[in-house]
């Protein structure tokens, strides 16, 4: 079985490998084009193009696969080449780019993608960032034919994954792209021997995950402390949480919720010192900040934060 691969973080990356690894010829690789990071903002590969490059594996980079869009010419160039390479299957997994029908109907057994979530719990670009801030018990990944519709294709292969109570979604971002990586195999050794069979998603249950802002990680103690938390957790690597405290934009890291309650206004700090760490008062309960960061600072635990940066019975707000 030949294969064409689009993908293009870190997630996408360990398919690829897992692919490669298990022995499946990979033709191609479908990539977005490289974006500038760093302080010198130079062009960078991403983890999908690195992988590929270092195991000789061809790479194309199209700015975009819809005809009717903004780089017409390279969606026909694109085209052409997925055409012109031999293949039976295309795997998609956080691409990245929309795939026209256009392109869904070149591969001659069509387009699998590695969705991290147990669909149709969470559709779209943020499964894991929204399962956490839902308070999900599990998550998991699903193994879908791809159809024109945002992730509604029929299920060809899932497995749950539970969420553990301190999960944040670089923890379990890491997990479930394990998790792919194992299944998309297994998937494509049971589509080789005429096993896998594509089961419709329930029309029930279904959840948009849309894509996370910068703006909604700006932390509200006007919620409770359990959904404040969550937010933390979810929100952690990007875009990390943050609260204003006296005009000082702060990132929090890590907190756990407290039943316990405060009788004082939300935001309002009860204590902040190495022994209970930075305790504030919320809507509901009381949250315990443990990791926290100021602009320009590194991450440090609550202890050694507060002994330079005094936080008593100020508020945030």
């Amino acid at each position: 079985m030949k294969i064409i691969f689009a993908g293009t973080p870190e997630f996408a990356a360990v398919a690829l490998k897992s692919l490669h690894q298990a022995g499946f010829e990979i033709a191609l690789v479908l990539s977005q084009p490289d974006r500038p990071a760093g302080r010198g903002l130079q062009l960078q590969a991403s983890p999908v193009k690195q992988y590929a490059l270092a195991h000789d594996i061809a790479v194309a980079q199209p700015a975009s696969l819809r005809l009717d869009g903004k780089h017409p010419q390279q969606a026909q160039d694109a085209h052409a080449l997925l055409r012109a390479t031999e293949h039976d299957l295309m795997v998609v997994a956080a691409y990245g780019l929309i795939l026209p029908r256009s392109v869904l109907d070149i591969p001659r057994l069509g387009c699998i993608n590695i969705h991290a979530s147990l669909l149709p719990r969470w559709r779209g670009a943020a499964p894991i960032h929204r399962a956490i801030e839902a308070g999900d018990a599990a998550t998991g990944i699903t193994i879908m034919q791809m159809e024109q519709g945002l992730d509604t294709g029929p299920m060809l292969l899932t497995e749950r994954l539970p969420i553990a109570p301190d999960d944040t979604t670089g923890s379990l971002h890491d997990k479930l792209a394990a998790l792919g990586g194992e299944m998309i195999v297994q998937a494509l050794r049971r589509l080789q021997q005429g096993e896998l069979v594509a089961t419709p998603q329930p029309a029930q249950g279904v959840n948009y995950a849309a894509k996370i802002s910068k703006q909604e990680a700006l932390l509200d103690f006007n919620q409770p402390a359990a959904t404040i938390a969550r937010k933390i957790r979810a929100f952690n690597p990007f875009p990390g949480a943050s609260a204003v405290f006296n005009g000082v934009t702060l990132k929090l890291w890590q907190a756990q919720a407290l039943p316990d309650g405060a009788g004082l206004p939300p935001g309002h700090v009860l204590a902040a010192n190495p022994q209970d760490g930075v305790l504030v008062a919320c809507l509901d309960g009381v949250l315990r900040v443990t990791v926290l960061q100021k602009p320009g600072g590194k991450r440090l635990p609550a202890a050694e934060f507060v002994a330079g940066f005094p936080m008593e019975n100020g508020c945030f707000g």
